[in-house]
């Protein structure tokens, strides 16, 4: 386990787990939503962001946090483990709310310096599309790279504490 990928929908806890991860193992953590972002939620450009994300894929040890559906033929065949949080809606979308709620105004330290907290009834819309618009392509894109890398496929924090328990203990 030296380049491993976390997908999945937001608010599963990617960035989280990343951190974890990255805690236990003592590999460097990119997530995506920082190479994406610029300050004031100002989209990176395409050419610059899958040159800042191909320099850290590059590498021979890295946790990249994020979907960016577009980028995983860059990431996913790089990786050596997937870890894709497959949580049910009703688990995510709630932790998205909760997130906005007790975050709002404030910088998340996954995200770049600026993008505060806000109230997005897009971004709502989009998280709440995810089983229909997101899961589908990534279901496709671990298909296409299937037997280039391990995959864990966890379905409830539970499952991820447990994760996290093992590798602690090996």
């Amino acid at each position: 386990m030296q380049r491993v990928a976390i997908v999945g929908p937001c608010g599963a806890g990617k960035s989280t787990l990343a951190r974890k991860l990255g805690e236990i193992t003592g590999l460097p953590v990119y997530h995506m939503d920082r190479l994406y972002w610029l300050p004031g939620w100002v989209e990176e450009r395409r050419k610059r962001f899958d040159k800042k994300l191909r320099k850290v894929v590059e590498t021979e040890q890295w946790i990249i946090d994020g979907n960016y559906s577009r980028t995983f033929h860059i990431r996913l065949p790089r990786a050596d483990t997937v870890i894709y949080l497959d949580f049910p809606r009703h688990i995510y979308f709630r932790r998205v709310i909760w997130r906005i709620i007790k975050g709002y105004g404030r910088t998340r330290s996954d995200v770049s310096e600026g993008c505060v907290e806000r109230f997005d009834p897009e971004f709502l819309k989009l998280v709440w599309n995810i089983p229909k618009k997101s899961r589908p392509g990534i279901l496709s894109a671990l298909q296409e790279y299937n037997g280039t890398f391990s995959l864990y496929t966890l379905s409830t924090p539970r499952e991820v504490r447990e994760f996290l328990q093992k590798l602690k203990i090996t």
